[in-house]
C-alpha cells in the first residue's frame, strides 16, 4: 500500500508528537519521584555574595554552585530556582523547609553531618599566587620559609601554615600576614608588600583573572584540601540518592570535569571523604 505525501506527513507529525510527549511524560515521572517543597522546582539555599562560589550578577546567580546545579537540576526533571540566604542561616532554614538544598560552598565537617545529610561534590584549599613576573614559583608550603606571605585574616589555613613555618622552617621562618579581604591580600602582592599570597584554590583563580594574568598560580596541587559538598535535610534519602546519582553520571561521562577546571579544583577522594566525616 502506498501513502500520499499528507498521510506520510501525518503519520510522521504523530509519531514526533508521541516521542516529544514521551519525553515529557518521563520527565515529569522523575521530577515527581524527587519531592520537593514545590512540584517542579528544586530550591536551593545559597549565600550569594561569596564570589566565585556564589554571587549575585545582572540579578541572575552566578558561580560555582549556579554551575553545578543548572547541571544536576534539569537530570531530575526540576527548575533550579536560588534562594539568598546568609551562610550562619543556611542549616536552619534547611531545617525549616526554606528550601529542598544547601549548595553554597558547605564544607564538610563531623559536626555539621549530625544536623544534614552530603552529597560531596568537590575539593577546595589554597593554591599559592604570585606575580606574573616574579621568577619565584613555590609548589607548597615548604617552599615559603623567609618568605612574606599574604592571607585572609581568620582563614583557616593560616594556623596550618604557621604549623608547616615552624615544622620545616627553622631559622627561616615565613613572615605571615593577614588581611581583611582577599582582594586586599592581591593588592598587596601587587604592590610588592608580600612575596606571595596562600588563598581558597577558587579565589586564587579569580584574582588571576581580575587582575588581567598580572598575577599566576604556581602550585600544582590543592593544598591543605576541604571537601564541600551539597546539604540536604536529614533524612531526606530520596532527593539525596537522586543528586548523588546524577553527579556521580556527570563525573563518569567527563562533563563535570570542565565545572571542577573553570574554579581550580578537584573531586574529592573517598579518603577525603571520609577524613572530612571524621573531624
Amino acid at each position: 500500500m502506498r501513502l500520499n505525501f499528507d498521510t506520510l506527513l501525518n503519520r510522521l507529525a504523530t509519531g514526533a508528537f508521541a516521542v516529544a510527549m514521551a519525553a515529557s511524560m518521563a520527565d515529569l515521572a522523575q521530577a515527581e519521584d524527587v519531592k520537593t517543597i514545590s512540584l517542579g522546582v528544586l530550591q536551593i539555599g545559597s549565600d550569594q555574595v561569596y564570589p566565585p562560589y556564589d554571587y549575585v550578577e545582572n540579578g541572575e546567580t552566578k558561580g560555582l554552585d549556579a554551575d553545578v546545579m543548572a547541571l544536576i537540576a534539569p537530570e531530575l526533571g526540576l527548575e533550579a530556582k536560588f534562594i539568598d540566604t546568609r551562610f550562619a542561616n543556611l542549616i536552619s532554614g534547611l531545617q525549616a523547609n526554606r528550601y529542598d538544598v544547601i549548595a553554597s560552598a558547605l564544607y564538610v565537617t563531623a559536626a555539621r553531618a549530625k544536623v544534614v545529610d552530603y552529597v560531596p561534590y568537590a575539593k577546595t584549599g589554597g593554591s599559592l599566587v604570585v606575580r606574573s613576573d616574579d621568577t619565584f614559583a613555590p609548589k607548597t608550603p615548604a617552599d615559603l620559609c623567609g618568605k612574606r606571605v599574604g592571607n585572609l585574616k581568620g582563614a583557616a589555613w593560616v594556623p596550618q601554615l604557621q604549623n608547616a613555618s615552624d615544622t620545616d622552617c627553622a631559622s627561616s621562618p615565613m613572615q605571615i600576614q593577614e588581611y581583611a579581604t582577599s582582594a586586599e591580600a592581591a593588592q598587596a602582592l601587587l604592590s610588592r608588600g608580600v612575596d606571595v599570597v596562600f588563598d581558597d584554590a577558587g579565589v586564587s583563580k579569580a584574582a588571576v583573572i581580575a587582575s588581567g594574568e598580572r598575577l599566576k598560580i604556581t602550585s600544582d596541587e590543592i593544598l591543605f584540601p576541604v571537601v564541600i559538598g551539597l546539604g540536604v535535610k536529614k533524612g531526606n534519602v530520596e532527593l539525596k540518592n537522586a543528586l548523588e546519582h546524577k553527579l556521580n553520571e556527570l563525573v563518569a561521562s567527563g562533563a563535570y570535569d570542565e565545572i571542577l577546571k573553570k574554579y581550580n579544583l578537584g573531586m574529592p577522594s573517598a579518603e577525603e571523604i571520609a577524613t572530612s566525616l571524621s573531624n
